[in-house]
């Protein structure tokens, strides 16, 4: 026989396998590795070059499947997770050929885990270890991600023995796939805490906000020689910017917030030595002080800052542009002139936005209590009381406002629609005086 005809039966012979192996509902892994040095690292997956075009996605969401078919649909092909997700998402995501970092969920110090207690710590590894071995070979698996932000307001450093054990149970078990952890920042002595206590980790990922600027400049003076992640990233943090005097952070309209990821992504990000990958914040929507602040969507409608990573993952920009908010006045005023009202007298808003098409715009307001929430970390917070019902004609570009019966800190939030599918937002916080 011919070599050849060698090769073909043997290539048959191989594929034949593979539709065995399928068949018989074994899934297949595909090895992903970072190779290099220190200045010239690089993810591989399926031994080929692997650009991480990514977001972060709450896989137990609601909207999670209609929200991994838009990022599919804009351009990105990875995203990641802050738990473990199930075999129905990660066989569309594979479907659509988008990977997955995935996250467990390790007890965080601040939420009462004791990592001095032996047992809990043990039967958390175990927990994770059915969880390894459950998805390990699944082919749409891209990386472990062992806890998130396990360094905030943490005291007992232990934690990070605990992640270097499950890193070696992991790479154990999953010769396939990389492992890391996130931070919430990074210096010099959490980077050294990390270098020294979870050696096993093949790289370290850093979650930063208006720090995205600045991330570049500190890993070249922390001692971490590893790759790097940046696995959230997006806006400026409710921590990072100005405040009312009744300590109401401003947030970014959404013109402003696409400005900032653009900048995010073409300075920030760009400035950084050893990057593998960036996971964008957030892909979806949630409540974090405002409903607005973080996630990319409102109620499944894309916001400006979609079109720009729309532009960042795919060189170009999405054929219709989201509306652009020009101004938001309450009495006339900003938010950065601190508005106050009187209980029961009536005021008028107004915002001022284009269409980048001349389309029509239609308008939605809404009025909420000032959150009062002070979790941190990303925890879940209570959606504040809504008193929209003090507004009138909430379909126009201007609006009026009876101030509630009750004194205290408010938020006026405004919505604009276009024709094409997409929504700008801003919001003014003001205070009630009792009249």
């Amino acid at each position: 026989m011919s070599a050849v005809k060698w090769r073909t039966r043997l290539l048959l012979v191989a594929c034949l396998g593979l539709l065995w192996q399928t068949a018989a509902g074994e899934l297949l892994p595909i090895k992903v590795e970072i190779r290099g040095a220190p200045g010239d690292y690089q993810l591989y997956r399926d031994g080929k070059p692997y650009q991480v075009r990514g977001a972060g996605l709450d896989a137990s969401a609601p909207d999670a499947i209609d929200m991994l078919r838009k990022l599919k649909a804009h351009g990105g092909n990875s995203l990641r997770t802050w738990n473990v997700a199930d075999e129905e998402f990660l066989d569309l995501a594979h479907e659509l050929g988008v990977t997955v970092a995935m996250c467990l969920d390790v007890a965080r110090e601040r939420h009462g885990f004791d990592y001095n207690d032996e047992q809990a710590v043990a039967e958390q590894l175990a927990t994770f270890e059915q969880q390894v071995k459950r998805f390990r070979n699944h082919p749409a698996l891209l990386a472990w991600i062992i806890g998130n932000e396990l360094n905030l307001f943490y005291k007992n450093r232990r934690v990070y023995d605990a992640v270097n054990d499950i890193s070696k149970m992991i790479h154990r078990l999953d010769p396939n796939h990389p492992t890391t952890t996130t931070t919430a920042g990074i210096d010099s002595s959490l980077a050294s805490t990390i270098a020294k206590r979870a050696p096993d980790l093949d790289f370290v990922s850093v979650q930063v906000y208006a720090g995205v600027f600045s991330l570049g400049k500190t890993m070249k003076s922390v001692p971490w020689e590893k790759p790097v992640m940046v696995s959230e990233w997006g806006t400026v943090g409710h921590w990072e910017v100005a405040k009312t005097d009744w300590d109401a952070p401003f947030e970014l309209d959404s013109t402003q917030r696409a400005r900032v990821v653009w900048e995010g992504y073409t300075q920030g990000l760009a400035a950084i030595d050893d990057l593998i990958g960036n996971y964008f914040f957030l892909w979806g929507q949630k409540q974090e002080r405002t409903p607005t602040w973080y996630g990319v969507f409102v109620d499944g409608t894309r916001t400006p800052a979609v079109d720009v990573l729309h532009r960042v993952w795919t060189g170009s920009a999405p054929p219709d542009q989201a509306p652009l908010v020009r101004a938001l006045r309450l009495k006339g005023m900003k938010a950065s002139e601190q508005p106050r009202l009187f209980t029961g007298d009536t005021y008028s808003a107004e915002v001022e936005a284009v269409d980048p098409e001349s389309g029509p715009l239609r308008y939605h307001w809404e009025l909420m209590e000032e959150s009062r929430a002070t979790q941190d970390g990303g925890d879940a917070e209570a959606v504040p009381e809504d008193y929209s019902h003090l507004l009138t004609e909430r379909d126009h570009m201007a609006v009026e406002l009876r101030a509630p019966d009750t004194p205290g800190p408010y938020r006026l939030f405004v919505y604009v629609h276009d024709e094409g599918g997409a929504i700008a937002h801003a919001n003014i916080p003001f205070l009630v005086w009792k009249k």
